[in-house]
């Protein structure tokens, strides 16, 4: 009896360990999509440039677009629908959110290089030039409940242009 109560108690750890590191594994997967589909989203949003600054030889982001430039890259690749949420078929299981958004260029004044500090989202970057910069999160994916529930998957992306000195 001593042996089967010990045997279902290593059974029960190891079941536990090998969920435990499934969940781990889905979370590395997510991130790391989510952290490519970042980057995509904010080289793409950088990429609309009001034209009438530009002809004044400034570079000026035009948010609007950039943002709308930003979420549309976004459903592209992770497959979501409008509401940023997953569709049929898509790797995420969590709605995605885009916590934080921002275009710093020449309208901003500021002079560049700049030190960019973000200490609610652990950013700090010297940015060369005008960028798109953005954290997107979803929830941690769940495979074993627990008491603390895990944070969720927070993904910042800058996108910046570099001066040619």
């Amino acid at each position: 009896m001593d042996y089967v109560i010990k045997l279902a108690f290593v059974l029960l750890i190891f079941i536990y360990s090998w969920f435990f590191q499934a969940q781990n594994q889905e979370w590395d997967i997510d991130r790391e999509l989510l952290k490519h589909a970042n980057n995509m989203a904010v080289h793409d949003a950088a990429q609309n440039m009001d034209e009438s600054e530009r002809a004044e030889g400034r570079l000026v982001i035009d948010r609007a677009a950039a943002e709308a430039s930003f979420k549309e890259t976004l459903k592209a690749n992770l497959g979501l629908d409008d509401s940023l949420t997953p569709r049929a078929g898509s790797r995420l299981r969590y709605k995605v959110e885009v916590i934080d958004f921002e275009v710093i260029d020449e309208s901003s004044g500021v002079t560049f290089p700049f030190l960019y500090e973000d200490s609610r989202y652990g950013i700090a970057k010297y940015i060369q030039g005008p960028s798109v910069i953005a954290v997107i999160t979803t929830r941690h994916p769940v495979l074993i409940a627990r008491v603390r529930s895990q944070e969720d998957i927070q993904v910042p992306a800058i996108q910046e242009y570099k001066y040619n000195k």
